[in-house]
């Protein structure tokens, strides 16, 4: 799992390479921790090189919504393959989140 973050001024993109599994998830978690810290911005999530997401996961980029909510920034998630929409769907997040192509 690879996590890349660019600071773009007003927007931080956040690029999601590989499976963001549970055994990937702890260290993704100190990887975004730049995205919680700039939760007032704009955060783009890149899922178009995420090939799985497991509840680990889904957990971080909840968290990352969370920090966005208390801060006033917005979170959108671009580039996600059919079977994370798959799993989108049956969480809810489609309902919680701004979804891209």
């Amino acid at each position: 799992m690879k996590t890349t973050i660019a600071d773009n001024g007003a927007t931080m993109v956040a690029t999601f390479e590989g499976r963001l599994d549970t055994a990937a998830a702890v260290k993704t978690g100190q990887d975004i921790q730049p995205l919680i810290d700039n939760a007032d911005k704009e955060i783009v999530l890149d899922c178009h090189q995420l090939d799985y997401i497991s509840s680990s996961g889904l957990r971080l980029f909840l968290s990352i919504r969370k920090a966005a909510a208390a801060k006033g920034g917005k979170v959108i998630i671009e580039g996600i393959n059919s079977d994370l929409r798959q799993v989108f769907t049956m969480t809810g997040f489609f309902n919680l989140f701004e979804i891209r192509d």
